[in-house]
C-alpha cells in the first residue's frame, strides 16, 4: 500500500500547544461538556422509559447503579493513567509511543473488564441477595444486572477510547459516539421494553439489552477510529502483544484514581444513609438538590478533562511555562464561572424546587435551605477539580487521591455526623459539611499546586530529534 492510500495521522492540533491558552482551553472544554449532558440525557432516556413499568422496574435498575458504579471505579485507575500518557506522549511527538500506550491500556481495560464481567454474572445472586432484595423484585434485578455485566466490556472499551482520544487531543469524535449511543438507546428502549415491531415486550430486560447493542456499536466505532490512525492515535494488531512492563507501570500510575473513585462512592453512600435517617422531606430535598449539584458537575469536569489534555500535551512537549499558565487560567476559569453559577443558585432556590416538586412545601422550604447552604461554595468545587486535573496530568496520582480522600473521609463525613447529631443544626448540618469541606479542599489543592512539585515529576521520555526521525521512517516504511 502506498503512502498515499494510507490514512494521514491527524498530529496534534497546533492550536492547543502555542499561541491562546484561552482558545486552546475552550477548544477541549465545550466539546467534553456536550459529551457529558449527553451522557446524562443517556441515563434521563433509561429513567424514563424504565418508569414507564412502574415502582419495581426502577427498584430492579437502582439497584444495579451502584454495583455498576464500584465496577467501573476499579478499572478508572489505568483509564485515568493511559490518558495521561497518551497526553504527554502527544505533546513530546512520540507518536510510536503514543499508539503502544493505546493498544496496551486497551488489552488491560478489556482484560479487566472481562474478568469483572465474568465475576460479576456469577455473584449476582449473592449480591443481591446481601442487599436485601425485596422477591418482587428480584427476578427482574438478575436479568438486569447480568445483562449489564455482559456489557462492560464494550462499555470498558467504549469509555476508554473516549478518554485515549481526549488525551490526544480529539474531543469532537468522543462527543459524536456519544449522540450516537443516546440515539440507538432512545430507538430500542421502547421497541424492547414494550414490545413493538414484532419484538417481544420484554420488560426490564429491555432496558438492559438496548444498553447492550448500544455499547457494543459504540465499542466499535471507538475501536475503528483508533485502527483508522485519523484522529491522533493508529493502533496497530501487533501493538496488542501484552506488555508486561507497561501494566505494571499503568497499575503503580493508576492505581491511586482507582481507590479514589471506589472510596467516593463508598463516600456518598455512608452520607445517603444519613440522610436517609431523617426522614422522607430530607430524602426528597436532597435528591433534588443533587440534581442541581449535577448540573454543576458538568462544566466542573469538563474544564478538568479539558485542562488535564493541555497541561498533560505541555508537560510532555516541555513547555513548563505554558502547562502552570493552563492551569491558573482554568483555576480562574472554573472559579468565576461556577462561583455565578451558584449565586443564581441561591437567589431562585425555591423556584428551582418548586419545577421539581410543585404541590410538596415542605420539600421546597428544606431543599431550598439545602441549595443556598450548598451552592455558594460551587466555586471552590471547580477550582479544586482544575487544579486536581493538574495533578494527575502531571502523574501526581497519589496526591489527588489524598486531597480527594481527606476531603471526604476525614472533613466532609465526620463533619456531616458531628452537626448532625450532636448540634442544633439537624439537617442542615450535614448541608453544611458540603460547603466546609470544599472550601479546605480547594485551599489545599491550591497550595499543593503553588508547592510546584508536579513540575519535576517526570513521566516520560522525551525523544531526540534523531529519535523522531527515524520513528517517521518505520512509520512511512509500514504504509
Amino acid at each position: 500500500m502506498t503512502q498515499k492510500n494510507s490514512p494521514a495521522r491527524r498530529t496534534v492540533d497546533p492550536r492547543l500547544l502555542q499561541g491562546s491558552i484561552p482558545r486552546a482551553l475552550f477548544l477541549l472544554a465545550v466539546p467534553i461538556m456536550g459529551a457529558n449532558i449527553l451522557q446524562v440525557a443517556y441515563q434521563i432516556v433509561d429513567a424514563f422509559w424504565v418508569g414507564r413499568l412502574g415502582a419495581f422496574a426502577v427498584a430492579a435498575v437502582s439497584i444495579t447503579l451502584p454495583v455498576m458504579f464500584v465496577l467501573v471505579a476499579a478499572g478508572m485507575g489505568f483509564a485515568i493513567a493511559g490518558t495521561t500518557l497518551i497526553a504527554q506522549y502527544t505533546g513530546a511527538r512520540d507518536h510510536k509511543m503514543v499508539d503502544h500506550v493505546a493498544a496496551q491500556t486497551l488489552v488491560t481495560i478489556v482484560a479487566i473488564a472481562l474478568g469483572l464481567a465474568a465475576l460479576g454474572w456469577v455473584l449476582a445472586p449473592w449480591l443481591l441477595r446481601l442487599m436485601g432484595v425485596a422477591p418482587e423484585v428480584y427476578g427482574a434485578a438478575l436479568g438486569f444486572m447480568r445483562v449489564i455485566f455482559a456489557a462492560l466490556p464494550f462499555t470498558f472499551i467504549y469509555a476508554m477510547a473516549q478518554g485515549l482520544l481526549r488525551g490526544a487531543g480529539e474531543v469532537k469524535a468522543p462527543l459524536y459516539i456519544v449522540a450516537g449511543t443516546v440515539i440507538v438507546n432512545f430507538a430500542l428502549d421502547p421497541v424492547l421494553i414494550f414490545g413493538r415491531l414484532g419484538v417481544p415486550a420484554l420488560g426490564v430486560m429491555g432496558a438492559a439489552i438496548a444498553t447492550l447493542v448500544a455499547q457494543m456499536i459504540a465499542a466499535a466505532v471507538a475501536l475503528r477510529l483508533l485502527f483508522g490512525g485519523r484522529y491522533g492515535i493508529h493502533v496497530r494488531w501487533g501493538d496488542f502483544v501484552p506488555d508486561i512492563g507497561f501494566v505494571k507501570r499503568a497499575f503503580l500510575l493508576g492505581y491511586p484514581a482507582s481507590i479514589e473513585q471506589s472510596a467516593r462512592g463508598l463516600g456518598m453512600t455512608v452520607l445517603t444513609f444519613l440522610i436517609v435517617s431523617f426522614g422522607t422531606v430530607v430524602t426528597a430535598s436532597f435528591g433534588v438538590g443533587a440534581n442541581v449539584f449535577n448540573v454543576m458537575l458538568i462544566p466542573a469536569m469538563g474544564f478538568s478533562m479539558a485542562t488535564s489534555t493541555l497541561v498533560g500535551q505541555s508537560i510532555g512537549a516541555g513547555d513548563l511555562a505554558r502547562a502552570e499558565k493552563v492551569a491558573r487560567l482554568a483555576g480562574i476559569v472554573t472559579f468565576s464561572v461556577l462561583t455565578v453559577f451558584g449565586l443564581v443558585c441561591v437567589a431562585f432556590a425555591p423556584q428551582i424546587v418548586r419545577f421539581f416538586v410543585p404541590e410538596a412545601p415542605r420539600v421546597i422550604k428544606e431543599g431550598a435551605a439545602y441549595i443556598r447552604i450548598v451552592a455558594w461554595s460551587f466555586g471552590f468545587i471547580g477550582l479544586q477539580f482544575a487544579l486536581m486535573g493538574v495533578l494527575r496530568a502531571a502523574g501526581e496520582m497519589i496526591a489527588a487521591m489524598t486531597i480527594s480522600l481527606v476531603s471526604q473521609w476525614a472533613l466532609q463525613i465526620p463533619l456531616a455526623f458531628a452537626l448532625a447529631k450532636y448540634s442544633a443544626l439537624g439537617a442542615d448540618g450535614i448541608w453544611w459539611s458540603t460547603p466546609l469541606a470544599n472550601v479546605a479542599t480547594a485551599i489545599v489543592a491550591a497550595l499543593w499546586f503553588r508547592r510546584g512539585t508536579w513540575k519535576t515529576r517526570r513521566l516520560i521520555h522525551r525523544p531526540t530529534p534523531v529519535e523522531r526521525e527515524q520513528e517517521q521512517v518505520e512509520e512511512q516504511a509500514q504504509m
